[in-house]
């Protein structure tokens, strides 16, 4: 039986993780576990609770109480927050704009952190995240660290958000937002956004979708064939 390895791809906002993560999975026949909706998903609850975002004590205790799950879907994974699918609620701009507060609560971030290894621990799973290589699977044979210009990622967000049907900003409104954004993840003292020592750096600015999988399925049969 072929060994099943750790394979963690990390990167800012909107650089295309969860898309060719799942894709990466689907070819391999591995798990996905998109980390980015967990916490989207707390981000979730503590809106509709109407929880201050500045309340790290209550948003930590939301983490451990909350169930968070996930099932197949097409043309995408299904995200459930208590049993109520949220796939598309956890994609809109106000929970773009303050899933980073909550994701910088250390509570929150030992909570999903714990859940992602249990998820890992057999192998055969592709995660992906902000903090996956440096931080929750540290030891996974193959780390990508996913990059791509502001603007681009930008005009990847509008374009999905279009398609989907999602209420969204202008173009340059969008970019300033991911702007923000790597400036928080790559800031906030708890797992912040960085490339770990051993990942692979791959700018998908100009790449396909299909040529940024091919790429990766690359380097995972190498590494597989090294273990072999």
């Amino acid at each position: 039986m072929e060994k099943q390895i750790q394979v963690a791809i990390d990167g800012p906002a909107s650089a295309g993780k969860s898309t060719v993560a799942k894709l990466v999975a689907k070819k391999f026949n591995y798990v996905y576990c998109d980390t980015g909706a967990m916490y989207r998903v707390v981000t979730l609850a503590a809106l509709n609770r109407g929880i201050d975002l500045g309340d790290t004590d209550k948003i930590g205790e939301l983490a451990k109480q909350i169930k968070i799950s996930f099932a197949p879907g097409e043309p995408e994974q299904k995200v459930f927050l208590d049993g109520e699918e949220v796939t598309t609620d956890i994609r809109q701009g106000r929970i773009d704009q303050s899933v980073s507060a909550v994701a910088a609560v250390p509570a929150v971030r030992e909570e999903m952190t714990n859940i992602q290894r249990q998820i890992a621990e057999e192998g055969g799973i592709v995660m992906d995240g902000r903090d996956i290589g440096s931080t929750v699977l540290p030891n996974a044979p193959v780390k990508i660290f996913m990059v791509a210009t502001a603007y681009e990622r930008a005009r990847r967000r509008y374009v999905e958000n279009k398609e989907k049907g999602i209420e969204t900003a202008s173009l340059e409104e969008l970019q300033k937002e991911i702007e923000l954004r790597d400036k928080k993840d790559s800031s906030r003292k708890v797992s912040p956004l960085t490339q770990a020592p051993d990942a692979i750096r791959l700018d998908t600015t100009d790449l396909t979708i299909d040529q940024v999988v091919d790429k990766i399925s690359e380097i995972i049969k190498k590494t597989l064939n090294e273990f072999s």
